[in-house]
């Protein structure tokens, strides 16, 4: 917490207009001042700009704008300066260089955010959130990440563990100081409104969570029938571009080939699979293991059957197989020869030669995991598997104090669990963390931030 440290945070290095070389510590100032020219900086006010240009033994490296930012204002909660300088790969590694060579240290990733952690800036659930915004493909991620950035979740969970921590309080008076009757006495009767309404609420929080990961991480489609009924194509017309190569030759694909796109605040990710049928060809073969473990990985199968065929022991098996699936009903605009479906999926019918019934695909996508209405959800959801899963170890906790309550087992033990669940609360935003998951969560983050 002692180094002071600096990084390029940029991304892509190349020819932009202007680049950014941040340092954040307690020499960050004097280190600066060493390679700027503008002497009245180090002695300026907090969140000033300076003009000048970096030196190295008095030639110029380049022309700057320099943001000077002291303590604790600032997104570290030390003495941070940014240095813009013009874009540029050669340039702007030797302003990084200069900043190394005269003291700081080379920031790992997510260094900067860890600091911020760390020093109290924003919890371990802010943290994560800022992982998630920089990399938000969609307006919805964007507003999922956002509501954890400024803490919107982060009051959810600590409203949870205001009620919990009350409860213990009053439970501890009671059981150490019995004399005092002015204090609430903890009995089955007044616990379980309270506990109910938290368990009600943790509840609904998992089960809306499952939708903000379908949001943050997207919809993983797999494509999947027999050779020849159109996978390929309907994929190329689902990414409106020639991801995969289409011809009459059964078996062409023969890997799983894979492309995404954004639909209405979700990303949908397709997965073209090796067409299901029997062979002797040891690649096929191995292509089509692959399509029946992606089936069953899949959050959802589009099964893609021929309109124009019956059905054969090929879709029949595919069907039986899947669980949860939609059917394209593909070459519509030939005569129809399918018919008695065992299936109750719904069925969308579409022509790749037409590049019909795609949208109607897509839109069921939509309705079938219930996310219709994205502008009308609140998204104040947890943002990653780490934090569902404390918040079901918080839930069971929870559940569990509830049915021995039933059993009129004493208060104090059912403490305990209460205890647990709050604890669990308090690791999902960094009230207690262990040095080795914050290693792991801030190493995941890009360089400079």
């Amino acid at each position: 917490m002692e180094r002071t440290i600096a990084s390029i945070s940029t991304n892509h290095l190349g020819a932009h207009a202007i680049n950014i070389v941040r340092i954040s510590g307690p020499e960050a100032i004097e280190i600066v001042s060493k390679i700027f020219s503008n002497s009245s900086f180090k002695k300026a006010a907090s969140h000033t700009i300076h003009y000048g240009y970096i030196k190295e033994n008095n030639q110029i490296i380049d022309e700057v704008l320099v943001l000077l930012m002291r303590a604790p204002k600032t997104y570290t909660k030390e003495d941070m300066v940014e240095i813009d300088c013009h874009g540029g790969y050669v340039v702007t590694n030797k302003i990084l260089e200069l900043l190394l060579t005269n003291g700081a240290s080379l920031a790992e990733p997510g260094e900067f955010t860890k600091k911020a952690f760390l020093n109290g800036r924003i919890n371990l659930m802010e943290a994560e959130s800022v992982s998630d915004f920089l990399e938000a493909q969609t307006e919805s991620q964007s507003k999922m990440a956002l509501n954890g950035l400024t803490g919107k979740t982060t009051e959810l969970i600590s409203s949870l563990r205001e009620k919990m921590v009350s409860l213990l309080s009053n439970i501890e008076v009671n059981i150490d100081y019995p004399e005092y009757t002015d204090e609430l006495q903890i009995t089955k009767e007044n616990i379980t409104p309270v506990l109910t309404e938290i368990n009600d609420t943790l509840k609904k929080i998992i089960v809306e969570s499952q939708n903000g990961q379908l949001i943050k991480n997207g919809i993983k489609i797999a494509l999947v029938g027999k050779t020849n009924v159109g996978k390929s194509s309907l994929l190329n017309a689902l990414l409106e571009e020639e991801k995969a190569i289409v011809t009459d030759r059964k078996g062409t694909t023969r890997d799983v080939i894979e492309g995404s796109i954004a639909y209405q605040g979700i990303v949908f990710h397709f997965f073209d699979t090796a067409g299901i049928r029997e062979s002797t060809d040891l690649v096929e073969q191995i292509g089509i293991e692959k399509s029946k473990k992606l089936m069953s990985e899949a959050d959802i199968t589009v099964i893609v059957l021929n309109q124009s065929e019956p059905l054969e022991k090929e879709d029949l098996e595919i069907l039986s197989t899947v669980k949860e699936g939609i059917i394209f009903l593909n070459k519509a605009d030939l005569e129809k020869r399918i018919e008695n479906i065992p299936s109750n999926f719904p069925i969308i019918k579409g022509s790749m030669k037409d590049k019909t019934g795609l949208e109607e695909l897509k839109a069921k996508i939509i309705e079938i995991f219930g996310l219709k209405d994205l502008a009308e959800l609140d998204l104040t959801y947890l943002s990653n598997a780490r934090q569902i899963a404390l918040a079901k170890e918080a839930q069971e906790s929870i559940e569990h104090v509830l049915k021995e309550n039933e059993k009129n087992i004493p208060v104090d033990i059912l403490a305990i669990d209460i205890k647990s669940a709050w604890e669990n609360l308090g690791k999902m935003i960094g009230e207690f963390y262990e040095d080795e998951l914050v290693e792991n969560i801030f190493s995941r983050f890009c360089l400079g931030k």
